[in-house]
């Protein structure tokens, strides 16, 4: 199955057991289905999302972020790649990294032994710069697990009030909010929202858009005023 595909199947599924046009709801939120290439949300499909989406004036800054774990240290989103929580993939005796490379890379090889939870190879069709990547164990370091909302936006907009549990499913969804891409990518984006980053690949900014908003809607986050100027404008160029 293509990667590109795999990133909106649950999407894709569930508009076709809602049966909308051009927009499929889950648990009454819009989910726009779509990603790389030919599967981009239409147009249509991201109006429905930024009608959904709640707008505020600017990012907020309540302080307290802290996402490593090591002694002392706060870890607000929970351990790195946690297994323990309830979610899709959660509890599944595989950490959420190889959880994500499993599902979005092709020709996927596993080590043996560790009941295909640990990734050794694949090829990874990036979301973010439209290059295709080779990925190897020994050069890991090659491809990142991007937070599609990042987790430092996230908290600035709302989770910092959320319980531990909800941060730690946000952090680990690998339904919406998670995507492999390459590392130098993942770290041009840090922290930035939609005004501040979009990807390299001119042609999957409506597939980042939709999942962009697809998570906010999903999560009750807002967007920025800038944040909506910028997908509104993306949405208009979008089929």
């Amino acid at each position: 199955m293509r990667a590109d595909i795999r990133l909106w199947l649950p999407a894709l599924i569930a508009a076709a057991l809602f049966a909308l046009p051009g927009c499929a709801e889950v648990g009454g939120e819009p989910v726009a289905p779509g990603g790389v290439g030919e599967l981009s949300p239409t147009r249509v499909q991201l109006e429905r999302l930024l009608a959904s989406v709640r707008v505020v004036a600017a990012r907020g800054h309540p302080g307290g972020y802290e996402r490593g774990c090591k002694e002392g240290q706060r870890c607000v989103f929970g351990p790195l790649w946690s297994d323990n929580y309830d979610g899709p993939g959660g509890h599944d005796g595989c950490d959420t990294r190889n959880n994500v490379l499993s599902a979005q890379l092709t020709e996927v090889s596993f080590r043996p032994g560790t009941h295909n939870c640990v990734v050794t190879a694949g090829t990874l069709d990036d979301p973010y710069t439209g290059g295709r990547i080779t990925f190897s164990k020994a050069d890991a370091g090659d491809i990142q697990i991007d937070h599609v909302y990042p987790l430092a936006a996230a908290w600035d907009m709302g989770a910092a009030s959320w319980p531990a549990e909800r941060r730690v499913r946000f952090a680990n969804d690998i339904d919406v909010n998670l995507l492999a891409t390459e590392t130098s990518a993942n770290q041009a984006k840090g922290d930035s929202t939609p005004s501040e980053w979009l990807p390299p690949a001119r042609t999957n900014h409506c597939s980042y858009a939709g999942k962009y908003l697809t998570v906010a809607v999903r999560y009750d986050l807002p967007v920025t005023a800038a944040d909506n100027a910028v997908l509104n404008d993306i949405a208009r160029s979008c089929p």
